[in-house]
């Protein structure tokens, strides 16, 4: 998921905060879900709030950014969310979810599933509030029901090829190999097939790969799990001929 460059508009007396909005839904929702539901929607929300108020700024015009500037120096650390309206929503939706959430969170399966399922109606709900069109709520409704199908997939994933590394051969130090038989970078899932999975240069690779690494061998579980194009850091080594999995960092669908 990679995050579109946007203008945010600033909240006025007719548009509400992104605050105010997200506290509305909440109170919305609290009248229609249980009690442990409801906590997960208020920890993705209080995620969501933590997400732009921490990076959304980065996008912002020269004079919004002067103005979220002026704001946060002056001691307003949820300049963002207080300043800005519920447009802003929808845009920041894929990095949130895609890295965020990946990234940034200690999450389990319930909590990276309770994102996509909440940031989903939150996108519904926007609509039927009239703060957004009908695209951007589909825009919305698609990144939320993509990431509650694909972030615990991807969870469970990291924990199993993290196995498959920990069962490899033991590289004492990695100055032992050849340049050519070590990998550690960001790599994309270039293949996969029942028990192996082949990874080639990923979007964010910062060295120049050559060629399509693997098979490295998994558990069935592992290549039912693994999806074509998810990026990852990995740390690969081939000994005797033969690559393996030594490392493994968090997954992003």
């Amino acid at each position: 998921m990679r995050q579109d460059r946007h203008m945010p508009s600033a909240a006025n007396s007719e548009t509400p905060s992104i605050d105010s909005v997200l506290d509305d839904f909440l109170a919305d929702e609290r009248e229609r879900l249980s009690e442990r539901t409801f906590r997960n929607y208020a920890d993705v929300v209080g995620l969501l709030k933590d997400y732009l108020n921490s990076y959304a700024y980065e996008d912002l015009g020269e004079f919004d950014k002067k103005r979220w500037q002026r704001a946060y120096d002056g001691g307003d650390e949820g300049a963002f969310t207080n300043l800005f309206g519920p447009d802003q929503i929808v845009p920041n939706l894929s990095m949130f979810l895609g890295y965020f959430m990946v990234r940034k969170v200690v999450a389990g399966e319930e909590l990276l599933r309770a994102s996509g399922t909440v940031t989903r109606k939150l996108a519904k709900w926007l609509e039927r509030r009239e703060y957004i069109d009908s695209a951007d709520a589909r825009i919305g409704a698609d990144a939320g029901a993509e990431a509650a199908r694909d972030l615990p997939r991807a969870e469970k994933l990291t924990g199993l090829l993290h196995e498959v590394s920990l069962g490899g051969p033991r590289v004492a130090s990695f100055e032992d190999l050849d340049e050519a038989d070590l990998i550690e970078d960001y790599v994309d899932i270039a293949r996969v097939e029942e028990g192996a999975i082949w990874f080639g240069p990923g979007w964010a690779s910062a060295s120049e790969m050559d060629e399509t690494i693997g098979p490295i061998e998994v558990p069935r579980e592992a290549s039912d799990l693994a999806q074509v194009g998810w990026n990852l850091y990995a740390e690969l080594a081939r000994v005797d001929g033969r690559w393996y999995l030594i490392g493994v960092g968090s997954i992003y669908p």
